[in-house]
């Protein structure tokens, strides 16, 4: 799907919300609530003077790519996964700033706690995305969808200090569609007796699916709109793309998602990697990369009452090469030293010597803490280990990030690229 922010806006403005009005939302029961440039936006928070200048986010050595980028600098054509180093060629002038995923996670945690105090129906999409279905809210809440939305926005705002866009519709599809082309900082509705009216205009771009060799198919057919696409004979679609594709676009295009919001997914591995500026072939570098990656991987598990039953690392070579090796514990999990203690001697026996670009830990096969048994054995150094990280879990909660390290990683660490968007907090 194109980019909501690129298409066309001036021909849709009616169904924007201003000054506390909007359409008539009867029968919309689906929100789709989308932070606005999320990782500059909660950096900007905390550093007001940058208000005004261009933020980007991201990687900021030779091989980083930009995660988020403010309006400001996007009206240079900076665009999230472009490489930093061309972002600073289109404007040297924008402030660079590496990630602080921390930060996100806390405010993407408080996010998803106001959106389930109003419905349990909530499915999130990133950190800083998700459709709520507020079907079942109406009638307890005494609101409509649109005056959901405009309560979610004030309360992001109020509590977080940062602001979201909002659609409102009776599909996932254009309740996405509607939150991309209010942005930043609106709501957009659209009727459910509106919803062609609403497409028609668009081009093909905005329908899920079509990308540019897909757009290229429809354009020699003509069929450059969404009203195109939803006038043309599906057995003609067919000929063209193939079944399954001419029929989901066919759909979309005349507004039929039968989708639902599907909410609490259960996580199913946690884990995060580093991509090296320069390719780095000493392995006790590595292997105090895998005791950085082991910490956060292992934190991450407590934080959520879960322990793993299997981890893996994945290494990635300077030619691209990339391989990943897994270990199944006898006794499940979330401490950091049975987690780095795995990863280093799958590291040590099965990954063959080279210079590696990329290094991560996962943990996966998942369960809640008390549903996966305890280790039972007295020599077990279980209750030291877990005191030490319990104790390590406060003092970051109350100081921050880097109050507390193993001493290891108290040397200079190698350069890095960025660190990879961890999974939102579900």
């Amino acid at each position: 799907m194109g980019r909501s922010g690129d298409l066309p806006r001036r021909s849709l403005e009616r169904f924007l919300a201003r000054d506390g009005r909007w359409p008539d939302d009867t029968g919309c029961t689906v929100l789709h609530v989308d932070m606005d440039a999320f990782f500059a936006s909660v950096e900007i928070r905390s550093r007001p003077e940058l208000r005004e200048l261009p933020v980007v986010v991201g990687g900021t050595g030779g091989r980083g790519v930009v995660s988020s980028a403010n309006y400001i600098a996007r009206g240079y054509g900076i665009r999230s996964a472009m490489p930093t180093a061309h972002a600073r060629k289109l404007c040297p002038r924008a402030v660079f700033l590496p990630p602080n995923f921390t930060a996100y996670q806390e405010v993407s945690a408080g996010m998803m706690r106001i959106f389930r105090e109003l419905t349990p129906l909530v499915e999130p999409l990133s950190l800083d995305e998700a459709f709520l279905d507020v079907g079942g809210a109406l009638r307890r809440l005494r609101r409509t969808p649109a005056q959901l939305g405009a309560e979610i926005r004030a309360a992001v705002l109020a509590e977080h200090g940062v602001t979201c866009s909002v659609g409102v519709a009776a599909t996932k599809f254009v309740a996405k569609l509607a939150s991309g082309m209010c942005k930043p900082d609106g709501m957009m509705v659209v009727p459910a007796g509106e919803i062609l009216s609403f497409l028609s205009p668009l081009p093909v771009s905005a329908l899920w699916g079509v990308g540019a060799r897909t757009g290229e198919k429809l354009a020699q057919l003509g069929l450059t709109k969404v009203a195109d696409v939803a006038r043309t004979p599906l057995p003609r679609l067919r000929r063209l793309l193939g079944n399954a594709t001419a029929e989901h676009l066919h759909a979309l295009a005349n507004g039929v998602d039968g989708r639902r919001v599907v909410a609490e997914t259960a996580e199913k591995s946690v884990g995060a990697e580093e991509t090296f500026e320069v390719d780095q072939t000493d392995r006790e570098v590595l292997r105090r990369e895998l005791l950085r990656l082991s910490e956060r991987t292992a934190a991450a598990l407590r934080s959520r009452d879960l322990r793993a039953r299997t981890i893996s690392i994945k290494v990635r070579f300077a030619d691209f090469t990339t391989i990943t090796r897994s270990r199944t514990l006898q006794v499940p999990t979330n401490l950091t030293q049975e987690v780095y203690r795995t990863a280093a001697t799958l590291l040590a026996d099965q990954v063959p010597p080279g210079a590696v670009r990329l290094i991560g830990v996962r943990a996966e096969q998942l369960g809640e803490g008390d549903s996966m048994g305890e280790q039972l054995t007295l020599d077990a150094p279980e209750r030291g280990w877990r005191e030490a990280d319990e104790a390590a879990d406060q003092a970051r909660t109350k100081f921050g990030t880097a109050a507390i390290r193993p001493a290891s990683l108290l040397t200079a660490r190698p350069g890095r690229a960025g660190a990879t968007e961890p999974r939102p907090d579900r």
